[in-house]
Formats: structure tokens, sequence, C-alpha cells
């Protein structure tokens, strides 16, 4: 006589590893198609050299999140310089330290931050860049502020966000206006000295301290 219950048991614990995976696997593409398409519009390559991204230079990326820009800027840089990635999203953060290890990526260290606070190392970044990020920030200012301990003398701070000109319909909080940026900068110590329009949708400013704020 033929146990069935064992059977079934069997071909439903297959059915469940299948459907996990197929899920898996469907999130992974979901995940990948974004990025890609985040990639055409933001070209990593096209904005590592407007800034002057160079190998040895050690950079500090705030909003790293998956790493997105993060495997760009480590290749960029190379074995000679650095990359301080961070976030304050734990989850966003386990993901990207599996990748880079996937990646055999070492010159990447991963960064735990706060809302006001990257926690940079002092005088140690030759450039900072946040890639879709100044305009999710709680606390601007401060957190703009608290960069300048990590910054080497005559570093910048790249900010890339969306222009609500470029791209109408934006929702106001998902863009940063040259406007608002010149003054919380300026409010933080430091100046708009350029500004990069090469984009279809979004606009690179480039931040340099002007004085330590009292």
């Amino acid at each position: 006589m033929i146990q069935t219950k064992p059977i079934v048991r069997l071909l439903a614990a297959l059915l469940f590893c299948a459907v996990g995976t197929f899920f898996a696997a469907a999130q992974a593409d979901h995940s990948d198609y974004w990025e890609r398409a985040d990639n055409e519009r933001q070209p990593p390559e096209q904005v590592m050299d407007a800034l002057g991204f160079k190998p040895g230079m050690v950079i500090g990326e705030v909003g790293a999140g998956r790493g997105r820009y993060t495997v760009h800027l480590a290749a960029r840089v190379g074995p000679t310089g650095k990359v301080y990635a961070e976030d304050i999203n734990n989850g966003s953060l386990d993901y990207l330290r599996d990748r880079l290890k996937r990646a055999g990526i070492s010159n990447t260290e991963v960064i735990l931050g706060e809302v006001d606070d990257p926690l940079f190392p002092k005088e140690s970044l030759d450039a900072v860049i946040m890639v879709l990020t100044y305009h999710h920030l709680a606390r601007p200012i401060d957190l703009l502020r608290n960069l300048i301990p990590a910054l080497k003398p005559g570093a910048i701070v790249a900010v890339l966000d969306p222009d609500a000109k470029k791209d109408p319909g934006m929702p106001e909080s998902e863009y940063t206006s040259k406007s608002k940026i010149q003054q919380e900068a300026r409010r933080a110590g430091f100046e708009l000295v350029r500004t990069e329009d090469f984009l279809p949708k979004d606009n690179l400013f480039i931040l340099r301290v002007k004085s330590i704020p009292s």
C-alpha cells in the first residue's frame, strides 16, 4: 500500500520552495530593473567625470542605500582610493555589505549614520556625493554642517537631485531647487560654486566650504 501523506508533504515542500524561489527571483529582477533605469537616467560614469572623481580619491557617499552608485564609486577610485558608504537604514546596509562581498569590493567601508550626521572620519574626504538623497534629509542644514570636519581642504560636496522644471508634475517633496540648495548651503557654511545641468531630469549642485559656521 502506497503511503500518500509523505508524498503529499514532499510535493507541498517542493512547491513551497519553488514559489519562494520564484518570488525571490522576481524581486531581484524588479530591483535590477529599477537600478538599470536609474543609472540610465543618471549615468554614474558621466556624473563622476563631471565631478572629477579619479583613482586614489577618498569619497563619502551619503544615502548609499543598496549601493547603486557605491559600486561605481569604488571602481573609479580603485585600490588606492576608498569609499565610505553611509546610510541610516540598516536593512539597506546589510544588503550593501553582502553586495560588496559578492563583488569582491574591498575598498569600501559601510557606515550606519545618524539623521543629522553621516559620521565620516575627520579630515578624510576629498569629496562627498548624495544621489537622490538630499530631498529626503530631515535636517539638511545640520547634516551639511556635520560634514565639514570630515572634509579635506578644497573638498567638494555634490548633490544630485531631480529638477521640477525638467520633470513637470513631480511633487515638491521629491526635488531640490537651486534656490533651496543655495539658501541651506549658505546657512551651513557652504557656497554653491557650480551647477551642472547636462542630465535630462536632474541637476548636479557642487558645494564647497565657505566658512566655518558659528
